[in-house]
């Protein structure tokens, strides 16, 4: 089936809340995805992400704004008329059910020829690796195999999208890993659009082609993943992609787009400003943990001071808390050798690995 694309413009949700009033689930929602293309929706509970999800398939209608699909119209439609494969959170298996009847349950209700459905359900299931567990019911699975089968189900109608609504967080941890890892490459065999909801950044960043992060029911930022955590454009995604240190600094010289910043009493060039700064102007750098280096004192130059607050030796990784004045950074190297590990208290020379380090303008309450 040819890849179709997806488009939601627009699209508002509101709720009337006892305590709160008329709260916005989202609001003026617009995000395209390309024919085949992986995008996640990202963010913290209660962002938008899931209403925005349920209103792409149809479970939920817009108080605003359209959903289209394939070049379709389809904000009206019910759920069945959008032909959308759903992944659920709890998996919403029938327990009375076998796995074959599960998977096969969309297709008995599209009246598929008998022999039809059980080539095809045979075939999805040994797709999602579960050949031979027709008869199986689902209390006799793992939390993964059951996640494959709410996936074999969900592709087995060959539906033109696929819409995931946090399908892993069930999971315990190493499963996840190994389980997004089989959805993303199922997805590149398949070339099917799909729309995925989170609020795992390390999830988002792993399967997505792109990612848009969402606050407050509305997306503040689109991109890929390298996108999000190199250029954020706000402390929200900074601090919402990955761990980082949002270190207030001082504009001593802008020009060209770059200029000079004074962070923690070191003068230090940066490639980009924000477009209204001026020299005297209050910024804030987006350094995160393996951009800054840290050094035994004595090499330390005219770099910042500070002292080793704290270590964690993680094997290929060391993660240091360093205290300058006061401000608490978090640092990581990777390359740190036996023999090479700062102690704890010891005095440290800091340095930012530079100049491309993302600058955003203060924020005003």
């Amino acid at each position: 089936m040819e890849a179709v694309g997806v488009r939601v413009e627009g699209v508002s949700k509101r709720y009337s809340h006892k305590v709160k009033g008329e709260v916005y689930a989202a609001r003026d929602v617009t995000l395209d995805v390309r024919p085949g293309e992986f995008v996640t929706m990202l963010g913290p509970s209660g962002c938008g992400k899931t209403t925005t999800l349920r209103i792409i398939a149809g479970f939920e209608t817009p108080d605003a704004g359209r959903v289209v699909i394939g070049g379709r119209d389809v904000t009206h439609d019910l759920a069945n008329q959008r032909n959308i494969g759903f992944v659920f959170q709890n998996y919403a298996l029938f327990p009375h059910l076998s796995i074959g009847e599960n998977v096969a349950y969309g297709l008995r209700v599209r009246n598929v020829a008998a022999a039809e459905i059980e080539r095809r359900v045979r075939e999805v299931l040994a797709l999602v690796g579960l050949a031979g567990y027709e008869h199986q019911f689902s209390n006799q699975l793992s939390g993964g195999e059951q996640q494959r089968v709410a996936l074999a189900r969900a592709i087995v109608i060959r539906p033109q999208v696929l819409l995931f609504d946090e399908p892993l967080s069930n999971l315990d941890a190493k499963l996840r890993v190994a389980m997004r890892q089989e959805i993303r490459d199922l997805q590149r065999r398949l070339a099917i659009t799909t729309v995925y909801v989170t609020h795992d950044q390390e999830e988002a960043m792993a399967v997505s082609d792109r990612i848009a992060v969402m606050n407050q029911g509305s997306i503040v930022q689109e991109g890929s993943a390298d996108d999000l955590y190199y250029r954020p454009a706000s402390a929200f995604v900074a601090q919402f992609i990955g761990r980082v240190n949002l270190l207030p600094a001082r504009v001593e010289a802008a020009s060209g787009g770059g200029g000079e910043v004074t962070v923690l009493g070191h003068r230090l060039a940066v490639a980009a400003l924000p477009a209204a700064a001026r020299a005297g102007d209050t910024v804030r750098l987006v350094l995160r943990p393996e951009a800054i280096a840290v050094r035994p004192a004595q090499d330390a130059g005219t770099l910042p001071q500070g002292t080793v607050a704290g270590r964690m030796f993680l094997g290929e990784k060391v993660e240091y808390l360093v205290r300058c004045g006061e401000m608490a950074l978090q640092v990581v190297s990777y390359d740190a050798r036996p023999g090479d590990l700062l102690a704890e208290g010891a005095p440290v020379g800091v340095d930012f690995k530079g100049p491309d380090i993302p600058v955003l303008p203060e924020e005003r309450p």
